[in-house]
């Protein structure tokens, strides 16, 4: 669950975060994908864009206009001045004006300003801002060396509106000497006259292409100055190169331009986050992957390869940060794979205790099987040869060892029917000191067992809520193995005591002890296997068969040994609850 919410929320914010860093980066992307277009249509349209980008930026509250510092230092960069005139003709805003430039204009000044595009020494550009209460007028002048030049050349060599013939060569020279050429023109557009070096052989001019040569001077490989004389018709036409030409490209071609620069920079971004997101989430899956065929393969106890825990692990055993993210399943791995293994190693032990069992009840079977068969072979050869005490002796060899083969088979099934604890119905309230004592004396009044039994009580009543019958099994098992073990005439105290884990049997003798390999396997079926030959009393199971009596009464047992000084067996079962009554 955790991981599954801490994957939801990474994917969420990440999904967020990557779609506000793209918006975030669109709008960049755009705004300087704008000013570049801004820029170009500047030079492109330079002067009069200067005076189109003033007019749609500039702000005006209170009378008071609000012009960007950047245009300013435009301004003061190309020697040019700003004027702002209200409705009174009154000057509101001035930027980088001379003392030469009046500070209020009358309406003759205005219109001569509007049809000549001159004020004095200054080329002046003038635009109306009409979105405000009342209308701004702004004008803005520089000075045109260019236009200056044309009208003293228009003064000094023109005759009826040409180029007067002895001073072409004169007006060639100084051409040259600034680097430009003149075309006069007249009134259809025809070129009359040509005068200076590398001028462009033109025959005419279309009636839009000096005006727009004049809105949009950037985008030719000449800047024009432009002279008109009304009364000869004629008009000069000065070209003076200029470089950096940006050529003219209309406004969807810059809009397609835009679009197509922001598809390549979101693909190359959306592919670069792409391949981090596949190179950050296909590591651990591959590496998830090498797990899955190494536990399929069986192995285990390797869950990591050594390159692998470099990888994942920092020297301090730490995980790496691309990794963190997965750190429940990588733990979840080792733990499987530790339950795994442990299960692996289980299964091979059960394998051997199978094997085990399998060979103890080929043994205790075989045995006794083999008195039986050899009898009844004897006694179908020959029965009339064999006295009537021989035949009493092969009857009663051939009883005992069915009664054991019987036994064998009932303590086995009684192992499986001790894999559960005892229903409730099953159980009865007993005084564990009087069963116990019971168990004792039957043992002490067997003449067959050579032991010496003493029996220590609690004194008080012990209840526990047990099955009788199971419960002296118990106790037979555990006496039959203290002494069946011990040389004749051990010492074996047999104790019943409430403690405060519960109540507590203890079945102590002073024999010859076990070494740890035997202690450790005591409860095991069929580790030491069973000898029938020495002794047909029990299975070979008593042990592990009073094992899962203990364990299906809820009740633990331990067992201290050691060689030479005796074996202690301890058994805890849980005391009755004692009625409110009692």
């Amino acid at each position: 669950m955790r991981l599954r919410r801490r994957l939801a929320f990474h994917f969420t914010y990440q999904l967020i975060a990557f779609s506000a860093f793209m918006f975030c980066f669109l709008i960049v992307l755009l705004f300087f994908l704008i000013r570049h277009i801004n820029n170009d249509e500047l030079q492109r349209n330079f002067p009069t864009g200067v005076l189109d980008g003033i007019v749609m930026e500039t702000v005006t509250e209170n009378g008071k206009v609000l012009l960007g510092e950047h245009w300013k230092h435009l301004l003061r960069e190309k020697n040019m001045w700003l004027q702002v005139v209200n409705m009174e003709g009154k000057v509101i805003h001035a930027t980088n004006t001379s003392s030469n430039v009046p500070s209020e204009y009358s309406v003759n000044t205005l219109l001569e300003i509007k049809e000549n595009r001159r004020l004095d020494k200054y080329t002046v550009d003038w635009q109306m801002e009409l979105f405000y209460e009342e209308p701004l007028l702004y004008l803005m002048g520089r000075i045109n060396e260019s236009s200056d030049h044309l009208r003293e050349w228009y003064a000094q060599f023109q005759e009826n509106g040409r180029v007067r013939q002895g001073d072409e060569e004169s007006l060639r020279n100084e051409l040259a000497r600034l680097g430009g050429y003149l075309h006069v023109i007249d009134r259809e557009g025809r070129v009359v006259q040509t005068v200076g070096s590398g001028a462009e052989t033109k025959a005419s001019y279309h009636p839009l292409e000096i005006m727009a040569m004049q809105e949009q001077p950037g985008t030719y490989a000449t800047h024009i100055a432009v002279y008109r004389d009304a009364a000869s018709g004629s008009t000069w036409v000065y070209h003076t190169p200029q470089d950096g030409a940006l050529g003219k490209r209309p406004m969807m071609n810059d809009l397609i331009r835009v679009a197509l620069w922001t598809m390549i920079c979101v693909l190359l971004l959306s592919l670069g986050v792409a391949i981090w997101h596949g190179y950050r989430y296909s590591r651990p899956l591959l590496l998830f992957t090498g797990w899955f065929e190494r536990m399929g393969r069986g192995a285990y106890e390797e869950v990591l390869t050594p390159k692998d825990r470099k990888r994942v692990f920092r020297r301090n055993g730490k995980l790496r940060m691309r990794f963190k993210l997965y750190k429940e399943v990588i733990h979840s791995f080792y733990k499987m794979a530790e339950q795994l293994a442990e299960t692996e190693r289980e299964r091979e032990r059960l394998d051997r205790n199978r094997e085990e069992w399998m060979s103890g009840i080929s043994h205790d079977l075989r045995t006794p099987l083999s008195s039986i068969q050899g009898y009844g072979y004897m006694l179908e050869s020959a029965p009339q040869d064999w006295s009537q005490e021989e035949l009493r002796e092969m009857g009663t060899v051939i009883r005992e060892k069915g009664d054991y083969m019987l036994e064998l088979i009932n303590d086995f099934s009684l192992v499986f029917q001790l894999k559960n604890e005892i229903r409730p119905q099953e159980l009865a309230r007993l005084d564990l000191n009087e069963l116990v004592r019971r168990c004792v004396l039957k043992y002490v009044n067997d003449a067959t067992v050579d032991a010496n039994f003493v029996y220590v009580g609690s004194g008080a009543a012990l209840m526990v809520d047990g099955n009788a019958k199971w419960l002296q099994r118990l106790m037979d098992n555990l006496l039959t193995n203290a002494v069946k073990h011990n040389q004749q005439g051990v010492h074996i105290e047999i104790r019943v005591e409430r403690r405060s884990v519960g109540a507590a049997i203890t079945v102590a003798d002073q024999g010859v002890g076990m070494d740890e390999e035997t202690r450790g396997n005591l409860f095991e079926r069929y580790y030491r296997g069973t000898n029938t030959e020495e002794s047909m009393d029990g299975s070979g199971l008593g042990m592990s068969i009073a094992k899962a009596i203990v364990e299906a009464h809820g009740g633990r047992v331990s067992v201290w040994s050691e060689v030479g000084r005796g074996t202690t067996i301890t058994i805890l079962l849980p005391e009755a609850i004692r009625d409110a009554n009692q």
